[in-house]
């Protein structure tokens, strides 16, 4: 069992950063792959950006390229999600996720491979 907890979240105007954090606990987080997630209001979850087991590989989405940069700190058992630029589109709730499987590059977009979830953060930015 993994538990996750994420932070950071909170109200930004538009062209503002915010750092997200999601910590670990319960397992080895070195052994699972960890992404983001967000869900805005009326909408699906869509996958955000993904980091490989040691960091070395990341993942972003095409509307946050640029924009967001993931990262992890396995001392500290943390995944970040930094994000600059922010755009009034990108208010929702941001979810932290790890899965423990052997996942492709093509499966870390795809939530139904995560087992662990955070509760999730509110982010909203005001244009």
């Amino acid at each position: 069992q993994v538990q996750l907890v994420e932070s950071g979240g909170g109200l930004v105007q538009a062209g503002g950063s915010l750092r997200l954090s999601c910590a670990a606990s319960g397992r080895t987080f070195s052994n699972y792959h960890a992404a983001w997630f967000r869900q805005a209001p009326g909408k699906e979850r869509e996958f955000v950006a993904a980091i490989s087991r040691t960091g070395v590989n990341t993942y972003h989405t095409d509307s946050v390229r640029g924009r967001f940069t993931i990262s992890r700190d396995n001392a500290k058992n943390t995944v970040y999600l930094q994000m600059n630029s922010l755009r009034p589109e990108d208010t929702a709730v941001y979810y932290c996720a790890a899965s423990a499987y052997v996942l492709t590059p093509s499966q870390l977009y795809d939530e139904v491979k995560y087992t662990y979830w955070g509760q999730g953060t509110q982010v909203t930015v005001s244009a």
